[in-house]
């Protein structure tokens, strides 16, 4: 039996009729056809679908999406600013930090809900703050480097 629910998608009202089984991905991608957000590992292991969720991030994926009521959820396609992309995402670029891309919507709302918290992490900080989201690509190192040059990035964004 389906129920409707209302949710609120990167500032966006949608009123959606859902399996109450349903889960946030699936809604995202299949409902709202936001494929940004990606399946992975489908158990919460990868981080691929990462999203913020309340501002927290969480796994798509073992979230059912009638919880998503009342909560402002962030995907990858609301992090930019229409064409302008996200200081994230622009360090993320400028430092190689993307190669396939299937990690980096989840490793980049990883990096924003730990640089809303903190900042000006450190090394280690950093490491900690993704290390829910899988990359078998890049090694990490370049991904690191980028979270931590992002600061730089939005200042020269408001410069």
């Amino acid at each position: 039996m389906k129920k409707e629910i209302h949710l609120k998608v990167n500032g966006k009202a949608y009123v959606v009729s859902v399996e109450p089984r349903k889960t946030l991905l699936q809604v995202l991608r299949d409902d709202l056809r936001l494929t940004g957000t990606k399946e992975g590992c489908g158990i919460g292991e990868c981080g691929s679908c990462t999203v913020l969720f309340g501002g927290e991030p969480v796994n798509a994926c073992l979230v059912l999406a009638v919880d998503g009521q009342g909560k402002e959820i962030t995907t990858i396609e609301g992090m930019s600013d229409g064409e302008a992309l996200h200081p994230i995402q622009q360090s993320f670029l400028h430092h190689g930090a993307i190669q396939c891309g299937y990690c980096t919507p989840g490793m980049a709302l990883a990096a924003k809900a730990l640089l809303e918290n903190n900042p000006n992490p450190s090394r280690e900080e950093v490491r900690v703050g993704i290390s829910g989201n899988l990359c078998r690509c890049t090694g990490y190192e370049q991904i690191v480097e980028a979270i931590l040059d992002a600061k730089n990035w939005e200042e020269n964004c408001e410069s």
